[in-house]
């Protein structure tokens, strides 16, 4: 009775042995099969938004990228746009963890005079129907920064706020949490873009 209790134990890590390295190396081949075709969508969305957020350009942004310290500790990415040898503006991939739902992440596109071209909206989670306007695609609010030039006294920003808040921008009605972020990732962008002229 002892010695088949002892084999079925032994029948049973036996099995379980085989189903997890079965399990483990299937989810290791997933992984290789999709890793690549993500980082080409991943690539090709950033691509896209780089487009959207400056001048026309004949230059591999990516590939020229580079970072930029904004706090310490705190640095975010610039992708310069060219024509020929010629900048004709710098997108700057921001984020702000200030969002209702949590990080909101953009493409700010700016002119070589600081002002903003457009903004792209990267990812965010905020709630639909009402912080999801931030998006071109639910409504033109964002259109609002498009020709602004992010003005500061020392470290606080002037006119890249809330109306509430003593700026420039008109809430989105009834998300005045996400207005606020999405001025915050705007104004960090500004001083990624102020610090690579330096």
């Amino acid at each position: 009775m002892a010695a088949k209790k002892e084999s079925t134990f032994i029948n049973m890590v036996v099995v379980l042995l085989i189903v997890s390295t079965v399990a483990a190396t299937t989810l290791a081949f997933v992984y290789q099969a999709t890793k690549g075709p993500i980082e080409q969508a991943k690539l090709k969305k950033q691509k896209n938004a780089i487009k959207k957020v400056v001048a026309d350009f004949d230059n591999n942004p990516i590939a020229e990228n580079f970072k930029v310290a904004i706090a310490e500790g705190d640095t975010l990415e610039c992708y310069p746009a060219k024509k020929g040898d010629k900048l004709v503006g710098l997108a700057v991939k921001t984020y702000t963890k200030k969002g209702f739902s949590g990080k909101i992440w953009l493409m700010v596109g700016y002119n070589p005079d600081g002002s903003i071209n457009n903004i792209s909206v990267l990812e965010h989670k905020e709630t639909p129907g009402l912080g999801d306007k931030m998006e071109k695609a639910k409504s033109d609010w964002s259109n609002k920064f498009n020709g602004l030039i992010p003005e500061f006294k020392g470290d606080e920003p002037v006119n890249i706020k809330v109306t509430k808040d003593g700026g420039v921008i008109d809430a989105i009605t009834a998300t005045t949490i996400s207005s606020r972020a999405f001025c915050d990732a705007v104004n960090r962008s500004f001083i990624a873009f102020k610090n690579s002229q330096k």
